[in-house]
């Protein structure tokens, strides 16, 4: 970790898995990214990414969560806030200098009955050699406990991968339910970066209002995938740094013909 955190920082991370940084966007900018996720939620229609288990398992009226991989390919407003220096001060003070792209995506939990996250780790869905993985939640409106928050499991990043379950890969509901996590409730403008082993979650929204956020998940670029389970357009994108790696130049399309 470089010298990017303040002392408190580094060692809140180190020791919690996460990173609640208030005021990171002022209000003004929080609120024009939220107008133009629900611009885009508006655009790309019907996208609900409830998981199969909560599907399953809720009674009465369905929970919805609209939802849009790879935002920066819909909207340049989520380029520029990509490589904003206020999330990269962050994000290399956790990675190191070398930050590198590897997906983002909108949630927007609808009012009353936004979809809440079972207990789990992200490792599951793309797994790296040397865990480098981090993820940024950046809020656009206020997130209180009955938005739906996220909570997280302090400190379990250290317990390392974890067995999951199902085919949304929760961890063991009876082992994590989702009422025991610490919630961190955030403000507009707040983002919240976690380690890709932090256990964590987030209840659903029953408010009047929806709660409205981007993701954005990064790594070292010397970090080796496990898979290739969870590729996504711009994937590989230097957000800061350099890709160090020594390899023979490519166009895309010549390094598309070698993969298939």
């Amino acid at each position: 970790m470089s010298a990017e955190l303040t002392e408190v920082e580094r060692e809140f991370y180190l020791e919690q898995g996460y990173l609640h940084v208030q005021g990171l966007l002022t209000p003004e900018e929080a609120a024009a990214y939220r107008a133009e996720c629900h611009r885009l939620a508006e655009r790309t229609g019907n996208t609900d990414a409830t998981w199969t288990s909560v599907r399953d398992t809720s009674e009465g009226q369905k929970p919805r969560l609209s939802h849009c991989h790879d935002v920066h390919f819909y909207s340049a407003a989520f380029t520029r806030l990509l490589v904003d220096e206020r999330l990269m001060r962050v994000a290399t003070g956790i990675i190191g200098p070398n930050v590198q792209l590897h997906h983002t995506k909108m949630f927007i939990k609808a009012p009353e009955k936004g979809s809440p996250f079972p207990m789990h780790q992200d490792y599951p869905y793309f797994p790296h050699q040397n865990h480098s993985m981090i993820a940024v939640i950046v809020h656009f409106d206020d997130a209180p406990v009955e938005k739906g928050c996220l909570r997280v499991v302090p400190g379990s990043h250290k317990l390392g991968p974890l067995e999951s379950v199902g085919a949304d890969h929760h961890l063991p509901t009876d082992r994590y339910p989702i009422e025991d996590a610490l919630p961190v409730p955030a403000r507009a403008g707040d983002a919240i970066f976690m380690s890709y082993l932090l256990v964590h979650g987030s209840g659903v929204n029953r408010s009047q209002e929806p709660r409205t956020t981007v993701l954005i998940q990064m790594r070292d670029p010397t970090d080796i995938p496990l898979n290739e389970r969870h590729s996504s357009r711009g994937q590989g994108m230097m957000l800061a740094g350099i890709d160090p790696r020594e390899s023979k130049f490519e166009f895309a399309w010549e390094r598309q013909t070698t993969r298939t």
